[in-house]
């Protein structure tokens, strides 16, 4: 999953006329690997995103008509751009380290159960249930793949919920139609993992609750039954052997 650090560099505030403008550093990173790394400086008033410089596209890009204007303008500055392109290696890749380390020592990596379960409406034959435990920190990302390929229709997750002991948990469900010889997989994102946690759904362990104490109860009896059907052999066989001992011990003691 993604983390990012920001730093608030500066403010400008009116409570006359009511305004207000600031603008924000962000770093937004996977690893300390640069290729992961990515530089934003965003320009805000009033709570609305003006205009961004982002390290990825390599210029500012506007998202008002006062921000698109202003974008103009600052691209036709090679100095203000190669000073801002600069910025990734100069405020990102100085802090990352440090910070990417510290994340990872104060996190708690998460537990996933994946499931599934037959929903009350019947429609779907099976909905699959990814079910993540014991985490820390609290943002995590947790998504489907279908034969390695990100699902986004018939997706529901729950909010991330606290334990009561620091630790959060949080449900993604996936309405399922099984297909012969797909591959659905839930994929985990957090910031104490290096790579995101995959776990391929598997039929037999994922079978509901309730299916798996029938099949357990059936195998138990069918393995009492062979039990009992050996112990019954066995004892007709030594019963039998006994009968034909005593047969032969009397024809011997027989009057001549």
């Amino acid at each position: 999953m993604a983390s990012s650090f920001l730093c608030l560099l500066f403010i400008s505030l009116s409570t006359a006329d009511g305004f207000m403008e600031y603008y924000v550093y962000h770093c937004v990173f996977n690893s300390t690997d640069p290729k992961d790394i990515q530089f934003i400086d965003s320009y805000y008033y009033n709570m609305m995103e003006v205009v961004r410089f982002d390290s990825n596209v390599g210029e500012y890009v506007g998202y008002t008509q006062l921000g698109v204007k202003n974008a103009a303008e600052w691209n036709k500055d090679p100095g203000r751009l190669a000073a801002r392109r600069a910025e990734k290696e100069r405020y990102c890749h100085n802090n990352i380290g440090l910070d990417y380390s510290n994340a990872l020592s104060k996190s708690a990596t998460p537990y996933v159960r994946l499931h599934s379960s037959t929903p009350p409406s019947g429609i779907h034959q099976a909905m699959l249930v990814c079910s993540v435990y014991d985490f820390y920190p609290k943002n995590i990302k947790v998504s489907w793949l279908r034969d390695g390929q990100e699902v986004s229709a018939d997706v529901t997750s729950t909010e991330e919920m606290a334990d009561g002991d620091w630790y959060y948990q949080t449900h993604s469900h996936l309405e399922y139609t099984p297909r012969s010889g797909e591959k659905i997989s839930c994929k985990v994102e957090h910031a104490s993992l290096e790579k995101p946690l995959i776990t391929d759904w598997d039929p037999s362990s994922s079978m509901p609750e309730s299916e798996r104490n029938k099949l357990a109860i059936g195998a138990s009896g069918l393995i009492l039954g062979l039990i009992l059907s050996l112990a019954g052999f066995i004892y007709y066989k030594r019963k039998a052997r006994g009968q034909n001992s005593h047969s032969q011990t009397s024809s011997y003691l027989k009057p001549v």
